[in-house]
């Protein structure tokens, strides 16, 4: 396959979790794929070196200076003995990602952490690129306005669960579909009850079971705010009713999502509890990729176990499960707490309770009228809002 042939792919996010597996998976793919721009955060070591790698034409940072990072790759280029003709385009600032996300690709992962990723979503989905996301939060903070942007197909899931769900979507009509069924691990304090979470520390909290990921994700997965995302998310990705999508805690996470159909079958999506299998797809949609993963070996014996959820010591599940059906700007505000909860908590401010507690406050003070939920300006003023209030609650 010609260089001309070959997928172009932006990678927002590229020195996170997603980020990285994502060029992994380009790695291993060389004739498929090229790497048309890179935006990382902070981190310019890692970003520079990762421009170094793949020499994407345009490289962009959130932090930092021009000066910096075209520092940072020169000397990255020098230690990895490439061509010092190399010579990228670079943009630094809070705005860099969004610009990054509006030139021309095949193909955007987005795996921008938080709110964040909204504007970088949509000037991608202006472009006509398929978009691999795993930003959840810009789908759902600006879930009409996304909705609004996206061509039919145009949004690929990236997360595991939504991947296996549009995975196992294919199985049948959409018609046919009775349940969604969204599977949790549980996170590293199932089975504990409400009172004993209130000593839990956030170094415990970011002992995930069996995924490594950032701060924000972790925590979230230990209060399980994640999956109560994750169900707003699968309502607005496969235009399915909150009360037809429901979590079950799955601790093995082998199955990660399942879908109902009306004559009672179950379609499942299995596979190794890694992010390498849902990221290759989101590249190359609908297409798959050779040996991304490692499949279950079918020799060994295995028990797999499916639990009820305990909504008493984690309500959060519950509480987007409300959000989600009361729309509009509820599900900004939803998210927009619980990020400024995660960092409460992590600074020594709060409690691990106090993060869904706050999340509950705040949403009990929330008039979704007062925004206006089809305007990115609309959403972020209900994003800021919220932000406001929880940092009140916080610290009072």
């Amino acid at each position: 396959m010609s260089s001309s042939d070959r997928t172009r792919v932006t990678l927002l996010g590229s020195t996170g979790s997603i980020g990285t597996q994502g060029l992994q998976v380009i790695s291993a793919h060389p004739d498929r794929f090229e790497v048309a721009a890179i935006a990382g955060g902070s981190n310019l070591r890692l970003l520079a070196q990762q421009a170094a790698r793949y020499t994407p034409p345009l490289v962009a940072a959130a932090a930092g200076t021009v000066a910096e990072l075209t520092e940072a790759i020169a000397a990255a280029v020098h230690d990895a003995g490439g061509s010092s003709d190399y010579g990228p385009e670079v943009l630094v600032g809070p705005d860099a990602a969004t610009q990054v996300a509006g030139r021309s690709s095949d193909v955007v992962l987005n795996g921008i952490t938080g709110a964040i990723g909204l504007r970088p979503t949509l000037a991608a989905l202006r472009t006509g690129a398929r978009l691999a996301l795993a930003n959840k939060e810009s789908l759902i903070i600006g879930g009409p306005i996304v909705a609004a942007a996206a061509a039919p197909g145009q949004i690929v899931p990236v997360d595991s669960e939504h991947s296996a769900i549009a995975q196992a979507l294919r199985s049948g009509a959409r018609e046919e579909v009775r349940k969604l069924i969204v599977t949790a691990s549980g996170g590293p304090f199932r089975g504990l009850p409400r009172d004993e979470l209130r000593e839990v520390t956030p170094e415990a909290a970011l002992v995930h079971p069996n995924f490594a990921m950032g701060r924000v994700i972790t925590t979230n997965s230990a209060t399980l705010v994640n999956k109560g995302l994750e169900l707003i998310e699968a309502h607005l990705l496969f235009d399915v009713p909150m009360d037809r999508i429901e979590a079950v805690v799955h601790p093995q996470q082998i199955i990660h999502s399942m879908v109902e159909f009306h004559d009672g079958a179950v379609v499942a999506q299995l596979g190794l509890p890694t992010m390498l299998a849902p990221i290759a797809l989101g590249l190359s949609w609908p297409d798959r990729l050779t040996d991304v993963e490692v499949p279950v070996d079918w020799t060994k014996a295995a028990d797999w176990r499916f639990e009820s959820l305990d909504d008493e010591a984690f309500p959060a599940v519950r509480l987007a499960q409300q959000v989600g059906r009361a729309g509009g700007t509820h599900p900004a505000v939803y998210n927009a707490a619980n990020e400024i909860g995660v960092d409460a908590f992590h600074e020594g401010a709060c409690g691990f309770l106090d993060i869904v507690d706050t999340i509950s406050e705040v949403v009990s003070r929330h008039e979704s009228a007062d925004f206006d939920a089809h305007t990115v300006e609309g959403v972020l003023a209900a994003d800021r809002w919220a932000r406001a209030e929880a940092a009140a609650i916080l610290g009072g």
